[in-house]
């Protein structure tokens, strides 16, 4: 059996993730706009059945903020009762990606974007929760909630926004002292004592409302299967895979960095990602992920880092942490005592966090072209959604690549009575014609001219068909050879 034999160590640390796990799960399908418990039965599944199936034995699945963005539009367009079947198909994409071994595919992504995502969650996510930190409703669009920012002060809750701000605080201080944040996390200390302090006093703000596991339960009928024909289903569907998938890998990539990490078979991992989103999907549930290694404290990843400075060495964990928030879901009075605005503290704690400004200041030091394709992937997702601005961002990084490597030479060699010898080396693409033809244009008409392309490593089509036009023009023959008479 898998917890036959559970090391002490790996007892610990599956205690310590359920610890950071808990106020996570909670609060990621409080900013999703769903009930809370699905954000639970993520957590659950993520341990009983992810941390069970082969893959990373460091790793922790559970509902991430990643999507936290695309979750709430999704929810707000189709309904909470259609999450459970777009959760199920994206779990099915993934399986396929995987079996089709298209998992190692996906560290193929420029960096610039994959920060750049991660910024424009944790953007929109700040700018979200500013208001629940209120108990104030947030408009639906991410530009909205940014220019409603200015009107928010007058329709703010004070005791709510309080207990809010003392939650960050708390996260702050504790997150700062080492030995009492490797005993407690600082993300159930901050949740827990905002809890009892609402409680002892008996505040009135908004709390969470917990109903129970199986009333949450909602397993997907025929009518709601069949809205995968519809084509805005299909996209959001293909967006939960990629985005979803994405982070995943991205978050094992970060695994295997650490010290006892261990190398991470991609496509298994995907394989085991999209197992466990067909399970939630059947149960109704968010899509998971597993957690970025970002923090101690702070985002999915600090349970990781916890769990792996805690000792955890076998998949008995990751199988445990489900164990313990399987037990504190069955407590949904205790659960209830949390107010919102507590929740929303922990969650702009994380969406800070998510923004990645060392890796930004870096690449704006040293490559800027990286840094403005962050900057445009970032403010591409709070304008429009996260798919979009993931899809113009790794545009724009396309064309920077594409920008980069298209650099044509244009070189002239005067012979005398022989004439002029040119010759262009490097990538002859579209990109760079004007610059090609200017070049060609400028060389004087009196004047012999024998054209060399032999140095040219690429030349496509729009390039070649002027280069053949402007040859025809000159009266000209164009040599394929680099090779020159004396």
């Amino acid at each position: 059996m898998l917890l036959r034999g559970v090391r002490k160590a790996d007892l610990f640390a599956s205690f310590v993730v359920f610890l950071v796990a808990l106020p996570l799960c909670v609060g990621i399908a409080v900013a999703s706009g769903v009930p809370a418990e699905l954000g639970l039965i993520t957590g659950i599944v993520g341990g009983l059945v992810v941390g069970a199936l082969p893959g990373g034995s460091l790793q922790v699945s559970g509902p991430a903020a990643g999507l936290t963005v695309l979750v709430h539009e999704a929810v707000q367009r189709y309904g909470v009762a259609a999450l459970g079947v777009l959760v199920l198909a994206a779990g099915l994409v993934q399986l396929g990606l995987g079996a089709l071994r298209l998992g190692r595919w996906f560290r193929a992504v420029s960096v610039a974007v994959v920060h750049g995502m991660l910024a424009g969650i944790g953007l929109v996510l700040v700018a979200g929760q500013v208001y629940a930190l209120g108990d104030a409703t947030a408009p639906a669009g991410g530009l909205d909630r940014l220019t409603g920012l200015v009107s928010l002060p007058g329709r703010v809750d004070p005791m709510a926004l309080s207990v809010g701000g003392a939650t960050m605080v708390v996260l702050l201080l504790w997150g700062r002292w080492r030995r009492g944040a490797r005993l407690v996390p600082a993300p159930l200390v901050a949740v827990a004592s905002a809890a009892g302090v609402t409680w002892v006093f008996d505040l009135e703000v908004r709390r969470v409302q917990v109903q129970g596991l199986w009333n949450a339960v909602r397993v997907p009928e025929a009518a709601d299967l069949g809205r995968l024909t519809e084509v805005g289903v299909i996209g959001t569907v293909v967006a939960f895979a990629l985005i979803a998938s994405a982070e995943s890998l991205f978050g094992a990539a970060a695994v295997d960095r650490l010290p006892d990490g261990r190398g991470t078979d991609y496509d298994r991992e995907l394989m085991t990602q999209g197992a466990g989103n067909a399970v939630c999907g059947v149960l109704g549930a968010l899509p998971m992920t597993t957690f970025i290694v970002r923090s101690a404290v702070a985002g999915a990843g600090g349970a990781v880092s916890e769990g792996s400075r805690a000792g955890a060495r076998t998949r008995a964990s990751r199988v445990l942490h489900g164990v313990w928030l399987l037990f504190a879901a069955a407590l949904p009075g205790v659960l209830g005592a949390v107010p919102v605005a507590a929740v929303a503290g922990l969650l702009v704690y994380v969406g800070c966090k998510l923004v990645p400004w060392r890796e930004a200041r870096k690449l704006w030091r040293g490559q800027r072209a990286e840094a403005v394709v962050l900057g445009v992937t970032a403010v591409a997702i709070v304008a429009g959604n996260l798919f979009e601005g993931v899809l113009v961002g790794l545009a724009l990084a396309v064309a920077k690549t594409a920008w980069e490597i298209s650099h044509v030479h244009v070189e002239t060699e005067d012979r005398g009575d022989a004439g002029l010898v040119v010759r262009v080396r490097g990538h002859a693409t579209f990109l760079r014609l004007p610059k090609l033809l200017d070049a060609l244009d400028a060389l004087p008409h009196d004047r012999a001219v024998r054209l060399e392309l032999g140095g040219l490593r690429h030349v496509d089509h729009a390039c070649a068909a002027a280069l053949a036009g402007w040859a025809a023009a000159r009266g000209q023959a164009l040599v394929a050879s680099s090779r020159t008479t004396s």
